[in-house]
C-alpha cells in the first residue's frame, strides 16, 4: 500500500468567488454608465450601450483562469482518487467525488453567469427607466440554464472522474446504469458540440473570434455567423444539419470555457499528431 496516498487526508474549501458577485461584476459599472445614459438619453444611446457591450464582453476572460484552474485541480484530483480506489480507501475517494462534483458546479455556474452577462450586453439599449440588473441577471441566468443540462452529475469531467475510479477495479466492464456504448464514449467527450464552423468550414481550433450560441451550444467564426445572421434578415435557423434552434447575435458569446475547450482540443490533437508522427519515423 502506498503510505503517502494511505495517509492522505483532503479536504477542499471552496471560498466565494469575487469574479461572481454583482459588486465586483460589470454591473456595478453598468449602473454609473446607465445613469449617465438616462441622462443623455436623446444623443448617446449608442455610445452607452457600446460601453456597456465592451464591459460585459471582457467579463468572460476574468472568469476564464478559474474555469482553467477548476480543470486542472479536477485532473489531479482524479489521479489521486484512483491511486486512493488502488488502495482500497472507499471513503476517501467518496471525499473526493464529493469534491469534485462541487468544483465543477462552481465552474458551471461561473459559465452559467458569465454567459448571462454578455447575453444582457448584447440586448441592452439605454431607455428612461433605470434597468433593474439584479432582475435582468436572474432572466438571463434561468435563460441560460434552461438550454444547458443542468445535471453536474452527467458533466464530463464528474463522468470521467467516475470512469477512471471505475476502472480500477472493473476495467472493460461498463458502469452501474450506463451502457457500453456511453463509458467508451465517455473518455473522449468534450463541451464541444462541433469540431468546425458551419458557415466558414474552418476547424474550430483555427477560428479567430470563436463564439458559442447559448440556445444550442454550437461554435462559429463570430464574423461568419454574423454575416450568414444578416443575410437572412436576422431571422435564422443554426446552420448545423438538424439543429432546430434559432440563432441570433444576441446569444452568441465567448464563454469562459470557451477558449478552455479549443485549448484542450488543440493539445489532445497534437498529440494524436505526435504520436502519428513518430510511428511513422519508428516505421522507416
Amino acid at each position: 500500500m502506498n503510505s503517502c496516498i494511505s495517509n492522505f487526508d483532503f479536504h477542499v474549501t471552496l471560498k466565494p468567488n469575487p469574479h461572481i458577485s454583482l459588486q465586483n461584476s460589470p454591473f456595478a459599472e453598468l449602473r454609473h454608465h446607465q445613469s449617465i445614459g438616462t441622462t443623455m438619453a436623446s444623443t448617446s444611446h449608442g455610445g452607452t450601450s457600446g460601453r456597456i457591450k465592451n464591459l460585459t464582453s471582457t467579463f468572460g476572460s476574468d472568469i476564464q483562469p478559474l474555469v482553467a484552474e477548476i480543470r486542472t485541480t479536477v485532473g489531479v484530483m482524479k489521479d489521486i482518487a484512483v491511486q486512493l480506489e488502488k488502495d482500497n480507501l472507499p471513503d476517501k475517494v467518496k471525499e473526493m467525488e464529493d469534491a469534485v462534483v462541487e468544483l465543477v458546479g462552481l465552474s458551471e455556474h461561473s459559465v452559467h453567469f458569465s454567459s448571462a452577462v454578455q447575453a444582457f450586453g448584447n440586448r441592452y439599449k439605454p431607455g428612461e427607466q433605470l434597468t433593474d440588473f439584479h432582475k435582468v441577471l436572474e432572466d438571463e441566468v434561468l435563460q441560460f440554464r434552461a438550454n444547458r443540462n443542468s445535471d453536474v452529475q452527467r458533466n464530463p469531467l464528474v463522468r470521467q472522474f467516475k470512469e477512471a475510479v471505475w476502472k480500477v477495479h472493473h476495467s472493460g466492464q461498463p458502469m452501474p446504469g450506463e451502457e457500453e456504448e456511453d463509458i467508451v464514449m465517455t473518455s473522449t467527450q468534450t463541451n464541444i458540440l462541433n469540431f468546425s464552423c458551419p458557415v466558414s468550414g474552418k476547424p474550430i481550433t483555427e477560428l479567430e473570434e470563436p463564439v458559442r450560441s447559448m440556445q444550442c451550444r454550437h461554435i462559429y467564426e463570430k464574423k461568419a455567423i454574423v454575416q450568414y445572421i444578416k443575410s437572412m434578415n436576422n431571422r435564422s435557423q443554426c446552420p448545423i444539419p438538424g439543429c432546430p434552434k434559432a440563432v441570433d447575435v444576441n446569444v452568441l458569446v465567448q464563454d469562459p470555457s470557451l477558449a478552455v475547450d479549443i485549448d484542450e482540443l488543440r493539445r489532445t490533437s497534437n498529440k494524436e499528431t505526435n504520436v502519428e508522427d513518430f510511428t511513422m519515423l519508428d516505421e522507416d
